[in-house]
Order: C-alpha cells, then structure tokens, then sequence
C-alpha cells in the first residue's frame, strides 16, 4: 500500500513541475519577427540562394542578418519545439523542411547530420515532418 501511495505521489509531482515548466516556457519572449515578411519562395527556389542560407547555418559561409537570426535560433527552436516561433515562422519552417525532405534530400541530410548527430531531434520531429508532408499534399 505504501508503494502505491508513493508511486501516487512521485506522478503527482513529476506531473505539476511538467505543467509548471510548460506554464514558464508559454511567457518566453518570441523570436524576433523583423524578418518574417522575407519573400520565402525567392529563396527556396533558387539554388543558389537556397544553398547560401544552407551553408551559412552549417558555419560554411557568412549570413545575411536574417540568415545569421536563423542560424543563431535553430538549436534553441529544436529543443523547445518552437515555443518562441511566430506562426508565421513555424509555417515557413514546414515548407523550407517539405522542400529540403522532398526536393534536396542530400542537403536536408547535410544539415541534419551537423544538427542533429544523435538522431534525438529526427526521431522527435518525424510527426512534424509527416504532417508537412502532408499539408503539401491537400
């Protein structure tokens, strides 16, 4: 009976300091939106410029401000899924990944062996990336 009680008790506990940090993390500060109204779909489909951007979040080449803004947020953004995005950015997220998923698999591979070597975020996002996938084809 004590057992249980305990177990009780410990999933009460593991369960408000879950609930409490997912309170804390809701009044983070946002990314910046200064570069949200960028013209997407000038750059994704443009391989030169595209690839730029590529290099430029694998450290390869410098970035554009807005490149730099990126590169600077994507490990905090995989971490906490996003939380500090804007909708506009988590929407030009899904279609940058659809384009590199689909159309350059061998430069999303690039960018998922420098940022994700452990495979932690692959296996997290595969529903993300599934979703995308899916949006694209409604």
């Amino acid at each position: 009976m004590s057992r249980l009680l305990f177990s009780c008790l410990l999933l009460g506990v593991v369960v408000f300091v879950l609930a409490d940090e997912k309170k804390s993390r809701a009044n983070v500060p946002k990314y910046t939106t200064k570069y949200d109204n960028v013209d997407l779909d000038a750059i994704i489909n443009n391989d030169r410029i595209f690839r730029n951007y590529i290099e430029c979040c694998l450290g390869k080449r410098k970035c554009t401000p807005d490149g730099l803004e990126l590169r600077n947020h994507i490990r905090d953004a995989m971490d906490n899924e996003c939380d500090k995005c804007s909708e506009t950015q988590k929407k030009a997220m899904k279609k940058v990944g659809r384009k590199l998923y689909k159309e350059k698999p061998e430069w999303w591979k690039e960018l998922c062996d420098h940022f994700d070597p452990d495979m932690k975020y692959r296996t997290k996002y595969q529903k993300f990336i599934d979703e995308a996938l899916a949006e694209e084809d409604k």
